[in-house]
């Protein structure tokens, strides 16, 4: 398999397992601090990527060179945890869900800025699709709920976690030094976890852990494991293989694999018009994967 189909296939998995943070972080966003849930989540998160890094490629002598990159990439990942759950507290899920769809441009952005990755026309037009058909999806295609959308403090909240996510997929790229996608991970995850306890440390030790409803516990261990873990190792593998506006724009599948959760749990199937933007969504997709394949075959036949 290619590279870059590798980091696609990385993105996949990558957005299904986010999917599942929203779906039961608005069950818990009320009933724990955000700061306590993240940094616990960080805690297990490093733990088991720790293990992962005994099992495969150890730690390299230079992996603790300039320590202040895991700094950079800890803090921004989890100023977004943070104002995410923060932002959950009051915004509607749908409204957190349209926001979430503003991040592949505003990658896309930083990726010009950081990296100079030129978005082409193809790869705009990409992502113009998809987000018209995560919007669909997001509001159901009630055009009533879209009229009524407003932008509430919640989601004011969010957008700035949202950036900081859009900004961490260019930056794992410019700061990474040849270390393995796990380690770096490690790196980010000690980082991240040790500022959220100097900020959070009242949070976290006022937080009576033995008492927390069960629905916070399952919570923490599966954005720990699922959604941290995990899509921290997916979304460092594929930054290094893809462009930060291709990383970013699975986040358009979010929506699609959110409806999939929410028929899991019980709450019924969408009315069968949201599958034009799950189709939107999947067209999108097609045309990066075909910008891509275009792209290698005309580098194939370049002269050697």
């Amino acid at each position: 398999m290619r590279p870059d189909m590798q980091g696609h296939l990385a993105m996949l998995v990558f957005s299904a397992l986010v999917a599942g943070s929203f779906s039961l972080g608005a069950l818990s966003a009320n009933l724990i601090s955000p700061t306590a849930l993240n940094a616990a989540r960080f805690v297990i998160a490093g733990m088991v990527i720790a293990v992962a890094v005994a099992a495969t490629t150890g730690v390299p002598k230079g992996a603790a060179q300039a320590p202040w990159r895991y700094l950079v990439l800890g803090g921004l990942f989890a100023v977004y945890f943070v104002l995410m759950f923060e932002g959950l507290k009051t915004a509607r899920p749908v409204s957190a869900a349209a926001v979430f769809t503003l991040t592949p441009v505003i990658a896309a952005g930083f990726g010009w800025l950081l990296l100079r990755q030129v978005t082409t026309a193809r790869m705009g037009l990409a992502l113009t699709i998809g987000a018209v058909g995560a919007l669909w999806v997001i509001f159901r295609a009630d055009f009533a709920a879209l009229r009524r959308f407003e932008i509430g403090y919640g989601e004011a909240v969010y957008f700035v976690g949202v950036i900081c996510h859009a900004l961490y997929t260019p930056m794992v790229r410019k700061l990474n030094r040849g270390e393995p996608a796990v380690v770096f991970t490690l790196g980010t995850l000690i980082a991240g976890g040790g500022l959220l306890f100097v900020y959070g440390w009242r949070d976290v030790l006022g937080t009576d852990w033995i008492a927390l409803p069960a629905i916070v516990w399952i919570t923490i261990i599966y954005v720990a494991v699922a959604a941290s873990s995990a899509t921290f190792v997916l979304l460092q593998f594929a930054t290094l293989r893809l462009p930060s506006a291709k990383v970013m724009a699975y986040t358009y599948l979010t929506p699609s694999w959110v409806i999939l959760w929410e028929i899991a749990l019980g709450n019924g199937a969408p009315r069968p018009l949201i599958l034009g933007g799950v189709g939107l969504t999947i067209v999108a997709l097609y045309l990066l994967l075909r910008d891509d394949t275009k792209q290698v075959r005309s580098q194939s036949r370049e002269p050697i």
